[in-house]
């Protein structure tokens, strides 16, 4: 509680070992459960879904994956292929819905972990908003962002690589407002499972003759910390830890994190996120968005001056 009223971070290790998720997840039981239910599948060239592209002019993008439903057979089939196969030359796969799926999209998954995290219900006075499953291999990667809830982060398999910045660091980002756009696929119809070298970015709204959307987001990298700075950049100090399979990481809210994983034997990464909903009615949330704007501002003034 004490860590959670300051607004840090801390890894609770082997916290969810005990789990059922823990003792009988695996590729076998997984499908055993889920079968070919479908499921929203996450397709990108990359494995960058959600994320900053970089143009050779200067400009970005904000790139959202191409999705589609599957049966969870195949998308499962397609991530373990590429998480033991290097030659791998399809697109990369990412189980990645972030709406409460696990007492939803996989509620046949949902009896084998707890409905709460004793301890976050108690320093946080609630229950969890949402309750996600992700499933993916090492080719996906999260770019560095932020989330309006407190966040228990649970690893089931393989491992977790987290970077992360506190909200004190929003002006070293480099946070802009940048044009919103979607991984497509320009293939045949049939093509959905070998999309690699059909897909193509595409504007959002493009088609539709309507006006660009710009999405506010950080657009300086930690692990390139040369490149697209601001004057505050290279005073970050990040952290960065591992999560270990039945570790448990609290991850508060507004804190900047960015997220790469590690394969199991089977060539699978699972894990298990449950959000709880910030609270703006204290001081934090102002404090929070002051120094943001700060940055901002001085950011803007840059330009505005170049």
């Amino acid at each position: 509680m004490r860590y959670v009223a300051r607004n840090r971070p801390f890894v609770v290790r082997k916290a969810a070992s005990s789990w059922p998720s823990h003792k009988k997840w695996n590729a076998a039981y997984l499908e055993s459960v889920i079968r070919s239910s479908p499921v929203n599948v996450a397709i990108t060239p990359h494995g960058n879904a959600d994320s900053i592209l970089h143009l050779p002019d200067s400009s970005a993008l904000f790139v959202k994956p191409f999705e589609t439903t599957l049966p969870f057979s195949i998308a499962q089939s397609n991530i373990r292929a590429q998480g033991v196969d290097d030659t791998w030359n399809d697109s990369t796969y990412y189980l990645q819905t972030q709406n409460d799926n696990l007492r939803g999209e996989y509620a046949t998954l949902f009896k084998d972990v707890p409905a709460s995290i004793p301890w976050a219900r108690i320093a946080l006075d609630q229950d969890p908003d949402a309750i996600n499953f992700w499933l993916g291999n090492s080719a996906s990667t999260t770019a560095l962002h932020k989330d309006n809830y407190e966040n228990v982060y649970v690893q089931v398999l393989g491992k977790k690589h987290f970077v992360l910045l506190p909200p004190v660091e929003a002006p070293c980002v480099n946070e802009k407002a940048v044009l919103a756009a979607t991984y497509g696929n320009d293939g045949p119809p049939d093509s959905t499972l070998h999309l690699k070298k059909d897909m193509v970015v595409k504007i959002d709204g493009a088609e539709e003759g309507e006006e660009g959307q710009y999405v506010p987001f950080a657009t300086w990298d930690p692990d390139r910390p040369e490149e697209h700075t601001t004057p505050f950049s290279r005073y970050s100090q990040a952290l960065r830890v591992t999560l270990e399979e039945g570790d448990m990481l609290y991850l508060p809210a507004l804190w900047y994190h960015k997220v790469g994983q590690s394969c199991n034997a089977e060539g699978l990464c699972c894990a298990v996120n449950y959000w709880y909903d910030l609270d703006f009615s204290g001081g934090f949330w102002a404090t929070s968005s002051f120094v943001r704007g700060v940055g901002l501002i001085e950011q803007q003034g840059r330009r505005g001056n170049a």
